[in-house]
C-alpha cells in the first residue's frame, strides 16, 4: 500500500513561523532540514525528529469544526495523502531515500487552541493528531513522493 507526499513544512524555532516547502534534505543527525526539532540531543534518541498527519484526519478534524484552515496550521512536518499511517510504534515508511521510524502518536497541544477553539480535542481520537518519528536513513524528499510502509 502506498501513499504520496502532499505537502512539507518547518520551523525554524519553538513558535517561530511554519514555512512550506517542495523539497527538503532529511538526515539521521538533524531530521528536516530547518526544522528545530529535527535534531537529536546528546544522549536523545530522536523520537520527536519528524512529524507526520494525514490529510483525511485534517480534514475530518476540520469538518467537526466548521473550518477549512491549512493543514500546515497542525504544525507538522509532513502531509500523508491516500495512505493511513499505522499507529503502531516501530513500522517504518520509505518517502524516496528517506526511511521514517513511528516511535509515538503526536498528541495535540494546547497550541491547537490558539489556532482554532476545539481544535485540541478534534484531534485527540484515533491518532488524528498524527505521529513522530525517527529517521532512519536521511536523503531528499519532496512533494509528490511515494509513501510506503516498508516494515509494520
Amino acid at each position: 500500500m502506498t501513499g504520496r507526499l502532499g505537502g512539507i513544512a518547518r520551523h525554524a524555532r519553538s513558535r517561530g513561523p511554519i514555512e512550506v516547502i517542495d523539497r527538503v534534505s532529511v538526515s539521521v543527525e538533524a531530521g528536516l532540514a530547518g526544522d528545530f526539532r529535527g535534531a537529536v540531543k546528546p544522549g536523545g534518541r530522536g523520537r520527536r525528529q519528524v512529524s507526520l498527519i494525514e490529510a483525511g484526519d485534517w480534514d475530518r478534524a476540520m469538518t467537526a469544526l466548521g473550518h477549512s484552515l491549512p493543514w500546515w496550521h497542525r504544525r507538522a512536518n509532513l502531509l500523508v495523502e491516500g495512505l493511513d499511517l499505522p499507529q503502531v510504534p516501530g513500522t517504518r515508511l520509505r518517502i524516496g531515500d528517506v526511511v521514517l521510524e513511528i516511535t509515538q502518536e503526536c498528541d495535540p497541544c494546547s497550541r491547537m487552541e490558539e489556532v482554532a477553539e476545539g481544535l485540541k480535542a478534534a484531534l485527540t481520537p484515533d491518532w488524528r493528531g498524527g505521529a513522530l518519528a525517527k529517521v532512519i536513513a536521511g536523503g531528499d524528499i519532496a512533494v509528490g513522493d511515494a509513501i510506503e510502509i516498508i516494515q509494520g
